[in-house]
């Protein structure tokens, strides 16, 4: 029992570990759009979309607001500020639903809309939009209902698309390294593996989770 918790410790330090390293460096490429720049990195690539006032508005909206999401949404998940710090819990939490459900999700469906790659990746990344914002809805629904067990799994399925703004990358620079493709093939299949991968894998871990909670009660 004691070995199992260190190595639960040691899984939850790394996790941490990554997040904040690759936080720092979403922090790096929010920096990039600071102050409003229609001519920079991505939006160099996205010269006739930048000239629609609403596509300005969606991506501005979800640059600036899906960082902060990305970090409030750490702490969600430590049993220790759960349970030693409510009100932050509760505040950092109240802040992460708001912001999704008004600012980054909707912003993320028009960016969706406009995406390079054509029906196959536009539709990925809609389908993705749809839902965070279905997850972290019926999130905030469980936790008004005080089902607290659905309500943190709805938390952890919307965290894993919030974290897809990293996966998405990593996946790309990982098929960029193994395979000669055109670009927008490797926009297609990131629109699609930069969420499903981290939902798949989560959903993988809650039922393994579950089957040795049952296996552990039976015995």
């Amino acid at each position: 029992m004691q070995q199992s918790n260190l190595f639960s410790k040691g899984i939850k330090i790394l996790f941490y570990v990554f997040l904040g390293y690759f936080g720092y460096l979403m922090v790096l490429i929010t920096l990039q759009y600071i102050p409003i720049n229609f001519d920079v990195a991505f939006l160099r690539i996205k010269q006739d979309e930048i000239s629609k006032t609403h596509y300005q508005v969606a991506f501005f909206m979800h640059v600036y607001t899906s960082i902060f999401v990305l970090f409030l949404g750490m702490p969600q998940f430590s049993a220790r500020i759960r349970i030693r710090l409510k009100s932050f819990h509760r505040l950092t939490g109240k802040l992460y639903v708001g912001i999704i459900l008004v600012l980054a999700a909707p912003s993320g469906l028009i960016l969706g809309y406009y995406a390079n790659g054509g029906i196959i990746a536009q539709l990925g990344f809609l389908v993705l939009a749809l839902l965070w914002f279905y997850f972290i809805y019926l999130a905030y629904v469980y936790a008004r209902k005080k089902e607290f067990d659905k309500h943190r799994k709805f938390m952890l399925r919307s965290y894993a698309l919030t974290l897809s703004a990293i996966s998405l990358r990593l996946l790309k620079l990982g098929i960029v390294h193994i395979w000669e493709l055109p670009p927008m093939d490797i926009t297609r299949i990131i629109a699609w593996g930069g969420w499903l991968l981290n939902l798949l894998t989560l959903e993988f871990v809650m039922w393994f989770l579950k089957k040795r909670k049952q296996q552990i009660t039976r015995n």
